[in-house]
């Protein structure tokens, strides 16, 4: 893997956790995580663990909720395209 690709899926590691900090409280994570497509049991678990928001940006919980896909409709621009 190239150092652009690494940096890539780092950059948007480091988005999800910002949403997930952004969203704060359990609740408005369990809300939005199903919104996004998450499955409900996903949602309900990952928000109570105690882990890191760095570590829970990693979660299949996350990273099926806020997708590659999502994630660019947000504005994210890919920088393996630049």
């Amino acid at each position: 893997m190239d150092a652009i690709s690494e940096l890539d899926q780092w950059l948007r590691r480091r988005i999800r956790m910002c949403y997930w900090k952004q969203w704060r409280r359990t609740r408005t994570k369990v809300r939005n995580l199903p919104a996004l497509g998450t499955s409900r049991r996903h949602a309900i678990l990952t928000p109570l663990s105690s882990k890191s928001c760095r570590h829970l940006s990693q979660t299949p919980a996350t990273q099926s909720g806020m997708t590659n896909e999502w994630l660019k409709s947000q504005g994210l621009i890919d920088i393996r395209t630049m």
